[in-house]
């Protein structure tokens, strides 16, 4: 939900889009200080190399990279969004690499980033299989995808709200989609799933409290396609 490619959109959408990207920190602020950030904080100490956070949003992961990486580029399709980004840059001082780009198109070449990073945003974009293929062609051999995500619940009555909140939810949130199965994704899209735990947003709407929180890695390009190491 960090994020939402958007094109050609009309002009109330775009009212919306500011505004979205106006109220989105104080929106989530509780869920923040109820565990999110320290979930944020946990997966991205675990960041090494050349480092690309795709949907970097209003810039909430910032603090929680390490200082030694040789690279940080943050990749914001959203204009309005990547106007809150530049801000919350300024203020940091951080040296980082600051794109438009959306999740779907890396401009990046094959096997060139040792980490990428998705936080909430595999939920909101329109093709989360071109986007984790992407991923998958940008990594090198070995290299890892940090996800923090929020997926379709496990319990079937939160699943069935899910889905009839689904269009509304999706409207509100800018693309977000509560219900869709990401660690599924993930897995039949060229990744290897090494680690993945359950947890909860806390603060937020039910729909979109269960998290998966994890580390997938790259497999070994051979012929321009994906094979498992294992």
């Amino acid at each position: 939900m960090e994020h939402h490619v958007t094109h050609g959109t009309p002009a109330g959408d775009s009212a919306w889009a500011r505004a979205f990207a106006l109220l989105y920190d104080p929106f989530v602020w509780v869920a923040e200080r109820a565990g999110l950030r320290a979930h944020r904080k946990q997966l991205l100490i675990g960041a090494r190399g050349c480092t690309l956070e795709i949907g970097s949003g209003t810039g909430l992961n910032l603090p929680h990279y390490p200082g030694h990486l040789d690279e940080l580029v943050l990749a914001e399709p959203d204009a309005a969004m990547r106007a809150r980004l530049e801000k919350r840059l300024r203020r940091s001082g951080r040296r980082t690499r600051l794109i438009d780009a959306p999740a779907e198109c890396l401009p990046f070449p094959d096997g060139s980033v040792d980490t990428v990073v998705s936080t909430l945003v595999l939920c909101t974009v329109d093709a989360p299989d071109v986007a984790l293929r992407e991923i998958a062609r940008v990594l090198r051999p070995g290299g890892q995808l940090l996800f923090l995500e929020h997926v379709r619940s496990e319990s079937p009555t939160l699943a069935r709200w899910q889905d009839r909140l689904a269009g509304p939810w999706r409207r509100f949130a800018r693309g977000c989609r509560c219900n869709r199965a990401t660690a599924e994704l993930i897995v039949s899209c060229g990744l290897r799933l090494d680690q993945a735990r359950e947890g909860s947003w806390h603060g937020m709407p039910p729909i979109v409290r269960p998290l998966i929180v994890g580390r997938a890695t790259a497999s070994r390009p051979v012929g321009g396609r994906a094979v498992s190491e294992a």
